[in-house]
């Protein structure tokens, strides 16, 4: 049984209008299907406005579609009962592009980190206070972070805080949505190296949402590729994503930069006559 099903999603917003008329209607996701088994990473690639964020929403129980199934470990999570959604919150974790707006301002890194071992575990004060260093540690950061504020982090060391908060209670899923982003190349580096240790140590499976090719093929096992809110393309491989035909692909692998200035075309000027 695959850790997550989803089922012909479709899903999209209303807009306002004085003319009750016309269709505001808009459609962001379209009859989506797709799965992602445990111990995997499924990168999600399109471009902004293709429906990524909002797919990551929905699988988080954070809006619920218009039409179809989220289903993680078998469990439909919009009509589960209330103990099978709280186990769902717990094996489902997310971590986001900011870093910043992640957290609260007002909360150490020990609080940020300890706030979900409070919810859902049992442990007294200096279990839950090893548990929060033994996680610093194991994203790169130490014992004497523990009650530094977000604003006393780069943005690479609070994302590493996100990521451990986000393995605290050891989820089956983690949604990655733009995580690396807002990190310059240094960090994304760095953090992508992390995550892949992780999945590799906790048995993770990731949905791993990005625009970024370069960065989707570092941690991914298959890509999907949404281009206004459809599924166009699924790949098992670097290579089938680099030979593909489809046009929106050809028109992704284009804007991608040559690792030295020195290699980077320019787009070429139309003369006026």
């Amino acid at each position: 049984m695959s850790l997550l099903q989803i089922k012909e999603v479709s899903h999209g917003y209303n807009s306002n209008t004085f003319f009750k008329w016309k269709d505001r209607s808009k459609k962001v996701l379209t009859n989506i299907s797709l799965t992602i088994d445990e111990g995997t990473c499924l990168g999600l690639l399109g471009t902004s406005g293709a429906g990524k964020s909002t797919l990551g929403k929905v699988i988080l129980g954070l809006e619920r579609p218009q039409q179809g199934q989220v289903l993680f470990q078998g469990h439909d999570i919009y009509t589960a009962d209330k103990l099978i959604r709280q186990k769902i919150r717990r094996d489902l974790q997310v971590v986001f592009q900011d870093s910043y707006s992640s957290v609260n301002p007002r909360m150490t890194a020990e609080s940020i980190i300890g706030e979900p071992l409070e919810n859902y575990e049992k442990l007294t004060i200096a279990e839950q206070r090893r548990t929060v260093i033994e996680l610093l540690e194991r994203v790169g950061l130490s014992e004497k972070d523990l009650k530094k504020y977000p604003h006393q982090f780069s943005g690479g060391q609070l994302q590493r805080i996100n990521i451990a908060r986000a393995i605290s209670l050891k989820p089956k899923l983690i949604v990655l949505d733009e995580s690396v982003s807002s990190l310059d190349m240094v960090n994304q580096t760095l953090i992508l190296e992390l995550l892949s240790e992780l999945k590799k140590d906790f048995s993770l499976s990731y949905l791993f949402i990005t625009h970024d090719i370069k960065a989707a093929y570092t941690i991914a096992d298959t890509i999907g590729v949404l281009e206004k809110g459809e599924l166009i393309e699924f790949y098992d491989s670097k290579n089938q994503f680099f030979s593909s035909e489809h046009p929106v692909v050809k028109q992704m692998r284009g804007s991608i930069l040559a690792e030295h200035p020195r290699f980077r075309s320019l787009p070429t000027r139309i003369s006026k006559t």
